[in-house]
């Protein structure tokens, strides 16, 4: 058992994101390829003699009760393994919140990585994926990385090939926070007004047939509330990106670039946001950063 672990969370970008319809459930039916992104958060867990669980976080308008991620993802993989003993936790925050990057899913999914690496125990992959799961719909997609197909709630994984790495700019407008269930509150009219929904080989036909493209079916909704991000899109595409969408559900635009120095100018572009020039993660790349196989 080793007494402390420190490993990344990653951020991801949606480069396909298609909506349904609401399930049942109360959920959302989803078609989406995550992809992920160098920038990161970083988790450090260690195991202390004060019983319990003690989270810090160095952005201090975060909850470090229950109400957060890490915490609920510690909690329940420590009742998972039967670990009775102490842990402390710390969370130095990079990823921007309330920008559709998945931070809070990737900050729980590293608490699960890390909690096992801590006590050097194993879980079958199935029963990890399912913990995650319960935890937030994209937290399983974290625990693989690189790129992948997510289906369902976005909980469903189907891990793809690796593409060739592209630099990405990412623009992180500082006074434009959208929570995921505004964004799916506002996308509510355009699902009942919509054509019969795209299937799952409908819904890989276009991916395949159009592999450079990216589309979200929020840009629609959250573009029109907030007509910024929109212009931040259009002035990634001016100034040289391939292709470029809004990130996820959030507030946060990408553009993909294919000439780093090119990206490196455009972030310039936009004094007044938070930006950053970051590359595309391979799967490989992913599980070295964390010391970690979903395979093993």
């Amino acid at each position: 058992m080793k007494n402390l672990v420190r490993l990344p969370a990653f951020a991801k970008i949606n480069l396909h994101l298609h909506v349904l319809g609401r399930r049942a459930d109360g959920y959302h039916e989803l078609r989406t390829i995550f992809q992920a992104i160098s920038l990161r958060d970083t988790l450090t867990l260690s195991i202390v003699r004060q019983p319990g669980i003690t989270l810090e976080i160095d952005n201090p308008s975060l909850p470090t009760g229950l109400e957060n991620l890490v915490y609920r993802a510690i909690d329940v993989i420590r009742r998972e393994i039967g670990f009775a003993g102490g842990i402390r936790a710390h969370l130095q925050k990079r990823i921007p919140v309330a920008r559709g990057l998945g931070g809070g899913s990737s900050d729980a999914a590293a608490a699960l990585i890390g909690m096992l690496r801590l006590t050097e125990t194993k879980v079958p992959l199935p029963r990890l994926i399912e913990v995650a799961a319960g935890l937030g719909a994209d937290v399983p997609f974290f625990l693989f990385g690189g790129r992948a197909l997510a289906v369902n709630r976005g909980d469903e994984i189907y891990p793809l090939a690796d593409t060739a790495p592209r630099t990405i700019v990412l623009v992180s407008p500082r006074d434009i926070a959208v929570s995921t269930k505004d964004a799916y509150q506002w996308l509510s009219a355009e699902l009942t007004n919509r054509a019969e929904p795209r299937n799952i080989w409908g819904f890989c036909a276009l991916c395949w047939s159009r592999p450079g493209t990216v589309s979200n079916d929020f840009e629609g909704p959250v573009f029109s509330r907030h007509p910024r991000l929109g212009q931040i899109r259009d002035g990634l595409l001016e100034r040289g990106a391939a292709e470029a969408a809004l990130a996820g559900s959030g507030s946060a635009v990408f553009g993909v670039f294919r000439n780093p120095a090119q990206a490196r100018r455009t972030a310039r572009a936009f004094p007044e946001d938070s930006v950053f020039v970051v590359e595309t993660l391979p799967r490989k790349d992913y599980g070295r950063a964390l010391r970690w196989s979903a395979w093993a």
